[in-house]
């Protein structure tokens, strides 16, 4: 892949070859030439998983604690009193058959969808449009729920969902470049600490084979991930 001038001169600064103590990694990070957006902070991890095995499918969700930084756009799919409990917990939008069938015409302009189990079964139709965007509430993750309102506040406090791709790599937005160096930190610890705790008991050998953090348009910072607390 051929990469712009941009990212060449903030790859010198990094040396392939090492893996960082997080700290380090964070300060390389900061100090690579950034364009003029607020960059987001990506942590990929790499799993000795194979997900095509239920047993092995590593998922879950963990709260930032410093927020990630994303205005995060959030459709409840409720009905009666709960649309407007979910709008005054901060939804952007609240409804139900309405917005069912909006998506049924290809709209998907939201990133989280949290929705009551009566929803569901009319939900579940539309998986071939909403599972591919990683939009499809879940129990698990608690976007399938009777209390809308907590599920709105926690996702727009930075709670984020993670889930193992078919290639054994899991990969998530964790901050902003414009965060202070420790609440970068803080926030890679959790996550990464999150998903050393949600190893499945079938996995033998080796869970964690690699950790990497990069900004969206830079290159990836090898973390040394044992030495985590």
């Amino acid at each position: 892949m051929k990469h712009g001038k941009r990212y060449n001169e903030s790859l010198k600064k990094v040396d392939k070859n090492l893996t960082y103590s997080l700290g380090d990694a964070v300060e390389i990070l900061k100090n690579t030439s950034a364009p003029k957006f607020d960059e987001t902070i990506d942590v990929s991890i790499n799993l000795g998983v194979d997900p095509r095995h239920a047993d092995q499918l590593v998922r879950g969700t963990i709260s930032m604690p410093n927020g990630t930084g994303k205005n995060v756009s959030i459709l409840v799919l409720a009905k009666g009193e709960m649309v407007e409990a979910a709008l005054k917990a901060g939804a952007d939008f609240a409804g139900s058959d309405e917005y069912l069938e909006k998506i049924k015409s290809g709209w998907t302009d939201i990133d989280s969808i949290v929705a009551t189990p009566e929803m569901m079964p009319e939900l579940g139709k539309l998986g071939r449009v909403l599972g591919p965007r990683g939009l499809m509430p879940n129990p698990k993750t608690g976007t399938v729920t009777k209390d809308v309102e907590k599920a709105v506040k926690e996702i727009k406090a930075g709670k984020i969902e993670y889930k193992v791709e078919k290639n054994g790599i899991i990969h998530v937005g964790v901050g902003k470049m414009s965060f202070d160096n420790e609440k970068i930190i803080e926030n890679v610890a959790v996550f990464i600490n999150a998903v050393k705790k949600a190893r499945p008991a079938s996995v033998k050998g080796i869970y964690m084979k690699k950790v990497t953090i990069s900004s969206v348009m830079g290159p990836g910072i090898k973390v040394d991930y044992d030495k985590l607390s």
